[in-house]
């Protein structure tokens, strides 16, 4: 590991594109989760000018069995999507929540899927798909996460909240954000650049609505950054290509799945390739990268290193990891193979095992699509994967 460098993540907010497709992904997978725990769900979004379409393989009692919709599931299905994108804030002309066009292509799950993950007889839930799936924490944010995405996922909630709450008038939903540290002794000191681009209301393309746009975002950047990391001006840059009217599914389709680096770890660590949104807790390219956080995350919490990385393996249909990596980049107070040893005894691997620990069968997902799915306070149901509840085990175990 360099002690010096600088390292970048960027980070897009809730009304870019691809976060609308992935938000409505999971608010479906909310919607059948609440009506059946054991719903399988994947689906997938494309939104466009003022069209959404879902496309994917579902199974759900009470909602769609036997190939066919339950009385009033459509309607329910379209009214999800529609207030999701309300709840953003897309009333354009190019995406409007109420005049959108939608189409609903969502079927049946495949019964030859099926037969590999349920649980029957002796046989134990299988997973959901092969893939490798990865977890990361790191102690340079109390939220033990990479410092440039923590940064740049608020800078974009700061964005959004003032948006939301009327505090400024120009703002609208699509935005990115993309920040630069400058580390020594491999801890952020400081911030090098930063960029924002965030969509706005006509009449800004102009000297002055471009200074004043500067300005807001600027102190927004201050607000967030700590006291004395502010870049020089001449590299903070909003938005660089100087008007930025035309956004959101107008400006550019989206798609489900398309942020996966956003979604975890702004490139600071490894990514098994597999999308979260839209999918339910039996895939294990959610469950299990979950779980990975989970595990790492206590891991660092436990003071057992300063940095973590679990990687975890699974074949579809099986219910066993066909492997499970642990590499505390050299700051290991442990060795990588007892934490390898140990960890399996604290969680069961297996999706059911995972699903069960974390309580993943609930219509939790929604609040997950937008701002990354991990460095977030777990409340409630919410973000069971954030706990620290493993420390005192881990300790005791190694």
């Amino acid at each position: 590991m360099r002690s010096s460098f600088l390292f970048t993540s960027e980070s897009v907010s809730e009304g870019h594109p691809d976060k609308v497709s992935d938000q409505i992904s999971d608010a479906i997978v909310d919607l059948f989760l609440s009506k059946d725990p054991e719903a399988r769900v994947a689906c997938e979004t494309l939104t466009t000018t003022q069209l959404v379409v879902l496309a994917g393989e579902i199974r759900c009692k009470g909602v769609y069995e036997n190939g066919e919709w339950a009385n009033g599931a459509l309607a329910e299905i379209e009214q999800t999507v529609r207030q999701t994108v309300k709840r953003i804030g897309y009333e354009q002309s190019g995406f409007h929540w109420d005049t959108l066009t939608f189409h609903n292509k969502l079927h049946g799950q495949s019964a030859h899927i099926a037969q590999g993950v349920d649980e029957k007889g002796n046989k134990d839930e299988g997973a959901g798909d092969q893939g490798i799936m990865f977890g990361y924490a790191t102690d340079e944010t109390p939220d033990l996460m990479p410092a440039t995405l923590y940064y740049s996922h608020k800078i974009l909630e700061r964005l959004a909240a003032d948006r939301h709450a009327k505090k400024v008038d120009f703002l609208e939903p699509d935005a990115k954000s993309q920040v630069t540290l400058a580390y020594e002794n491999e801890m952020p000191v400081r911030a090098t650049a930063v960029v924002v681009s965030t969509q706005h209301a006509e009449g800004m393309d102009n000297d002055e609505g471009r200074e004043k746009l500067r300005d807001y975002v600027k102190g927004v950047i201050a607000d967030v950054l700590p006291k004395g990391w502010m870049p020089e001006d001449e590299h903070i840059y909003v938005n660089p290509t100087g008007c930025f009217e035309i956004g959101g599914p107008d400006g550019d389709a989206g798609l489900t799945g398309r942020k996966i680096i956003v979604d975890t770890y702004g490139g600071a660590a490894p990514h098994g390739g597999g999308a979260f949104s839209g999918k339910d807790p039996t895939k294990v390219d959610r469950s299990a990268a979950y779980v990975s956080r989970y595990l790492a995350k206590n891991i660092v919490a436990a003071g057992l290193a300063r940095r973590c990385t679990i990687q975890l393996s699974y074949a579809i249909g099986v219910a066993e990891p066909l492997s499970l990596y642990v590499d505390t980049h050299g700051t290991g107070a442990v060795t990588e193979a007892k934490l390898e040893e140990v960890l399996p005894t604290l969680v069961r691997l297996t999706p059911k095992g995972i699903r069960t620990h974390l309580g993943l069968n609930k219509p939790i997902y929604a609040h997950t699509a937008a701002y990354g799915h991990f460095g977030r306070k777990p409340e409630g149901d919410l973000f069971p994967w954030e706990k620290t509840d493993l420390v005192e085990a881990l300790k005791a175990a190694v």
